[in-house]
């Protein structure tokens, strides 16, 4: 060891002794098997190294963690739920990096039901939020398949979709207010319920999506909602991806104000549901090469004349309205399933793109051919949210192609993908992030001044690079 390892080496305990002493034996873990869930990904592509998990219990502990490895020049990963899919919360693999993992912080602060707003913790599990709003006859529609394990904290810094952005918007749009934790360790303190306010740049809009590259969120401010009363779920089974789209705008006139979700599933996505999730089931006596599940709060006779009146242009083959709360839940099975059926299935090659609703049915013509044409044997399994324009187009690649060739293979379908999403006028990213897989295709695709604008605000918040190193830039 050289004398200037031997020093590093020195300033990192001196550093987790300091670290030990703010948060206490509860909030400190070390213990190899105790780690192991939060140094990888949910799907196993990226594993990272950390001398130590804190759990702080407060922002000022929070606070007082980052001064300590500011002054040190020791990295940070702030970490939620870690339930994203671009590995944005695991540490890298040199094993210096602190592991900041918000699970203690899990309180509702306040709850006010006449300003239809509530203040949480950033670890905060969504369905907590989601329950606490309801217990206060109010709704707080962001939903999506991992909200049991969530944090908010985390679906505010990457920008979380879900299933009812139709309606709602995604977090950027439930968000009112944020307090962070700067770089320096100063408080941001941002938690105003506000929904005008134009004294000055709206801050917050930074934290948002910033996968803690800014910042670690430490409390949210949340707009609420009334409650929607009964929901009604229907399932269609259509011929093609262009019927999804047609559909989705008929609806839209006649239901203006009540399709609250409408997500698309291609008959290789439900199948590998089938297959893989006991107990599932399609209510069809024959499949269909799409699906479409909507929400709606409208009546239900008023959603079923509606659905019974779509133009014989549309070719509906069938269409199943669950009558009871369970056949409503053994529907939406079907789709929170998909991404657990395909890890099951084998790695696949994922891609959370957007384009135009309008370019939906062209861009999934269009990637089919280019794809037989240039990367034969791939089998496409596509879903998403149409209803937003945010489609999952995933590839699999057959199964006698050899390991040497699978890289190239994959960064092949990538490549037709992202090409022609940026070239309809979409994003590489509508909803996961960038985190660490998507880092060299956003410096691709990108746009060059809004990518030399995200760098100039990372270098003015964080100019020793110490939060979330290696992330989105």
């Amino acid at each position: 060891m050289n004398v200037a390892q031997g020093s590093a080496h020195t300033n990192l305990n001196v550093l987790l002794e300091t670290l030990r002493e703010i948060v206490g034996p509860r909030g400190w873990v070390d213990d190899p098997g105790r780690l192991e869930p939060h140094l990888t990904e949910w799907r196993g592509r990226v594993r990272g190294q950390t001398p130590v998990m804190v759990l702080p219990a407060t922002t000022a502990e929070t606070a007082s963690i980052v001064q300590a490895c500011a002054a040190a020049g020791v990295g940070i990963v702030p970490q939620g739920g870690n339930t994203g899919m671009c590995a944005g919360a695991v540490p890298d693999a040199t094993g210096t990096q602190v592991l900041v993992n918000m699970a203690r912080m899990n309180s509702i602060r306040a709850v006010d039901p006449q300003d239809f707003s509530m203040v949480v913790d950033a670890g905060c599990v969504l369905a907590d939020i989601q329950q606490a709003a309801a217990d206060q006859g109010r709704f707080f529609p962001l939903s999506l398949a991992a909200e049991g394990s969530c944090q908010i904290g985390g679906n505010v810094a990457t920008n979380a979709g879900g299933i009812n952005v139709l309606r709602y918007g995604t977090t950027r749009d439930l968000v009112l207010g944020v307090e962070a934790v700067l770089p320096d360790g100063r408080v941001f303190n941002g938690l105003r319920t506000l929904r005008k306010n134009t004294a000055g740049y709206d801050l917050k809009q930074l934290f948002i999506g910033s996968e803690g590259t800014l910042g670690i969120i430490t409390g949210v401010a949340l707009k609420l909602y009334p409650d929607p009363g009964p929901v009604q779920t229907a399932l269609l089974a259509l011929a093609g991806s262009g019927d999804a789209v047609t559909a989705l705008s008929v609806l839209r006139e006649r239901l203006p104000d009540d399709i609250q979700a409408f997500e698309m599933i291609g008959r290789s996505a439900m199948d590998l549901v089938l297959r893989h999730i006991p107990g599932t089931r399609l209510p069809f006596e024959e499949s269909a090469d799409w699906y479409v599940l909507v929400d709606v709060t409208a009546p239900a006779s008023q959603f079923t004349d509606a659905l019974a009146q779509l133009p014989p242009a549309i070719a509906l083959l069938d269409a199943v309205v669950a009558k009871s709360d369970g056949e409503r839940k053994d529907i939406w099975r079907l789709r929170h399933s998909i991404s657990e059926a395909e890890r099951r299935e084998g790695a696949g090659i994922k891609h959370d793109v957007a384009v135009p609703i309008g370019a939906i049915e062209s861009f999934l013509a269009e990637a089919e051919l280019r794809l037989t044409e240039h990367v034969p044997g791939v089998h496409p399994v596509v879903f998403g949210h149409v209803g937003d324009g945010n489609l999952h187009y995933n590839a699999h690649l057959r199964g006698d192609l050899p390991d040497a060739d699978r890289g190239r293979v994959g960064d092949e379908v990538t490549r037709v993908i992202y090409g022609l999403v940026t070239g309809m006028g979409g994003t590489i990213s509508a909803e996961h992030g960038i985190g660490v897989l998507k880092k060299e295709a956003l410096e691709r695709y990108g746009d060059v001044v809004e990518l030399d604008t995200m760098r100039t605000v990372k270098r003015a918040l964080d100019p020793a690079g110490i939060m979330n190193p290696g992330k989105v830039l």
